[in-house]
C-alpha cells in the first residue's frame, strides 16, 4: 500500500528497533502502522507490520488503556479477586474481577434492567470508573453527595460531575445527556396525558 509517513516515532533495543508511524495511503485514509524490525545473525533485518485505520483509532486507545490500567496492579498479590468480592465497590482489580452475576451488564443481560441499582445502570454509561475504584463505585458516590435522588442528579451540572475523580468531559455527558433523555420521555409521556384530559372533557 503506498503511503505517506506524517509523523513517526521510534525506539530501539540492541537488536530490535519499532517503528510507530502515522500515515496517509494513497486513497486518503490515515492509519498507524506498527513496524518491530529484528536484527538477524548474518546482520539482516526481518519486519512485521500492524496496521489501524483511523475510524478504529478510538478503540486502540480504549484497549490500550484498559490494558495498562490492568497491567498495572498485576503484582499487587493481596488485592486479589476475593478482596473484590469482600467489597466490590472498592475493587481495584475492576468490574472485570467480580463474580459474572454481579457485573451491571451481565445481571442486567440475566435479570433485566430493573434487577440494577441506580449506582450499577449509572456505571453502565459510564463504561469506566479509575485505576482505585469501579465505575459502581464511582457512581455509588456520586449518588451518595446527591441523598441518592434521581431528581438532584438531573439537576447536575459539569461543574459538580467533575468534582469526582474519574468523571471527565467523557462521562459527564453521557449521565447529564441520560437525564435529558429521560426528561424528554416525561414532557413526552405528560402531554400524551394532557391530550387525552382534553379530548375526553370535551
Amino acid at each position: 500500500m503506498e503511503s505517506n509517513i506524517l509523523a513517526t516515532e521510534s525506539f530501539a533495543t540492541r537488536k530490535r528497533r519499532y517503528f510507530l508511524d502515522f500515515k496517509k495511503a494513497a486513497n486518503n485514509t490515515n492509519f498507524i502502522q506498527l513496524t518491530r524490525s529484528d536484527e538477524q545473525a548474518d546482520g539482516s533485518y526481518t519486519r512485521n507490520h500492524v496496521c489501524v485505520f483511523q475510524e478504529d483509532f478510538p478503540l486502540l486507545v480504549q484497549a490500550m488503556s484498559s490494558l495498562f490500567h490492568h497491567a498495572a496492579y498485576l503484582d499487587q498479590k493481596d488485592l486479589g479477586i476475593k478482596d473484590g468480592r469482600n467489597d466490590p465497590l472498592k475493587s481495584v482489580n475492576g468490574i472485570k474481577g467480580w463474580e459474572p452475576d454481579m457485573r451491571p451488564r451481565e445481571k442486567m443481560l440475566g435479570k433485566g434492567a430493573e434487577a440494577l441499582s441506580d449506582a450499577e445502570l449509572l456505571a453502565l454509561l459510564i463504561g469506566s470508573g479509575t485505576v482505585r475504584e469501579t465505575a459502581v463505585g464511582l457512581c455509588g458516590r456520586i449518588l451518595k453527595a446527591l441523598d441518592g435522588s434521581l431528581e438532584n442528579l438531573a439537576k447536575a451540572d459539569y461543574k459538580f460531575l467533575g468534582r469526582f475523580a474519574g468523571m471527565g468531559m467523557a462521562k459527564s455527558s453521557a449521565i447529564i445527556g441520560a437525564m435529558e433523555l429521560a426528561r424528554r420521555l416525561v414532557r413526552a409521556h405528560l402531554g400524551s396525558a394532557t391530550s387525552f384530559l382534553v379530548e375526553v372533557g370535551t
